[in-house]
């Protein structure tokens, strides 16, 4: 088997996602070279680690992927690092507004539709 150690080390700390499992167990060394090109900014240590983990409460949290998972785990490490329940909220609550664009697509269409079966009442 192929030498691993951010993949290894990941599971020994409890970030490693089971989901992950079958993909490393089909390709270790993409898999270990993906999770070290994805986790650079995080190792390089250039955002605080309390940053990072809000930045991943809304990266999980966002509609685009909806990962309890790893929303329930950021938060726990973010509050570990001292993180404020009013930070964590403001996260959570900055990236609800990603919801809106179903809102911003859907509404106006709807009111084409309305519109349209109206039009086509009037002329019946």
């Amino acid at each position: 088997m192929s030498s691993t150690p951010l993949l290894d080390r990941m599971r020994a700390s409890g970030e490693w996602n089971p989901a992950w499992d079958q993909m490393a167990e089909m390709d270790p060394e993409w898999v270990e070279s993906f999770m070290t090109m994805g986790l650079k900014p995080r190792l390089r240590g250039v955002l605080e680690p309390k940053v990072w983990e809000l930045i991943a409460i809304a990266v999980d949290a966002a509609c685009t992927h909806l990962y309890g998972p790893g929303v329930r785990r950021h938060i726990g490490k973010a509050l570990e690092l001292g993180a404020t329940r009013e930070e964590i909220m403001a996260v959570l609550e900055g990236v609800a507004v990603l919801g809106i664009h179903s809102c911003a697509l859907g509404f106006p269409i709807l009111a084409e539709e309305l519109e349209l079966r109206s039009a086509t009442k009037t002329e019946a």
